[in-house]
């Protein structure tokens, strides 16, 4: 890791044009100044500085890291200013954009404790499988599942997850339980779009080859949570993630099949603009949720051994 020092010094450096200038600035030798930069350069494996008698320039790999360094030095300034200031500094409105059945099931009683930590924190919650725009809507953060597409955003994972085939006990005793992937062809699976469309190409693993299925069913739906409803009534198979499921199986009002085919990962990420667009109110957020679905991981862990 760098020290809060290497990550200065590598930006007075850059400002002023002169390693020995920013020694200095920093109130260390020079020999210590080079010493530091030396040692940056040889965990990177690259030159970022082009060095002449009078002055030093940044290469091109040094401009983008340079970027980092600044952003890396701001975020701490905004931790330690966070801590500092207590509670206070947690404060404002933030626009939420969540999945349907993971936001009211899930995500909902978590934003209310968060609140009641937070009294001086507004929420205005969209509750919609619809992917959100955020650089349209008015939108300052998204939860979203599933492997993101946009590289121009920030994201951070708040849970991994996978996707599993579920059913009420009672269907399975009247249609019997399907013991491979195929079998889903006889059975009413209940259907819900994601933004490329109808998810009715479902996806299993066995062993190492992919299998693909399409599936079809009498009912389909734009609010993935009516489709975990359907399953809990007894009306079909929902292939669903095991955090929108798992209290319902916990209960007994649903159960896995073909566990064993099931390993496509889906995870869960609180998604951003750009990293300066976070707020210490937003990076509180993600760290408390974090911190929830943590927990709720030990739990499965243990209920595992």
């Amino acid at each position: 890791m760098y020290a809060t020092t290497d990550l200065q010094l590598l930006i007075h450096t850059a400002d002023t044009g002169s390693l020995s200038q920013a020694a200095r600035i920093l109130g260390i030798l020079p020999a210590t100044a080079s010493a530091s930069l030396k040692r940056v350069e040889q965990r990177l494996n690259t030159r970022l500085f082009a060095r002449s008698t009078r002055s030093m320039r940044l290469t091109p790999e040094g401009e983008i890291f340079l970027e980092y360094c600044r952003d890396a030095l701001a975020l701490l300034q905004e931790g330690e200013t966070l801590l500092s200031s207590g509670k206070d500094a947690i404060q404002g409105h933030i626009r939420l954009s969540m999945p349907s059945d993971i936001g009211r099931n899930v995500l909902f009683p978590w934003l209310n404790e968060f609140q009641a930590l937070h009294p001086a924190v507004k929420f205005t919650m969209q509750f919609s499988d619809r992917v959100a725009d955020l650089f349209r809507d008015a939108v300052d953060v998204a939860i979203r599942s599933g492997k993101l597409a946009d590289s121009s955003l920030v994201s951070q994972q708040l849970a991994t997850g996978r996707r599993v085939l579920v059913a009420s006990p009672d269907y399975l005793r009247r249609h019997g339980t399907p013991q491979t992937p195929d079998d889903l062809v006889r059975h009413n699976c209940l259907l819900f779009y994601l933004k490329q469309g109808l998810f009715n190409q479902w996806r299993f693993q066995n062993g190492k080859q992919a299998i693909d299925v399409k599936v079809q069913g009498d009912r389909m739906t734009d609010d993935a949570s009516i489709a975990r409803e359907w399953a809990v009534a007894g009306v079909g198979i929902a292939y669903k993630s095991w955090i929108d499921v798992r209290s319902d199986v916990r209960a007994g009002r649903l159960a896995t099949v073909l566990d064993a085919y099931c390993r496509e990962e889906i995870p869960l990420n609180a998604v951003y603009p750009h990293r300066n667009s976070a707020s210490p109110t937003v990076r509180a957020l993600v760290a408390f949720l974090r911190a929830r679905f943590d927990a709720l991981d030990a739990v499965n862990t243990s209920n595992a051994e």
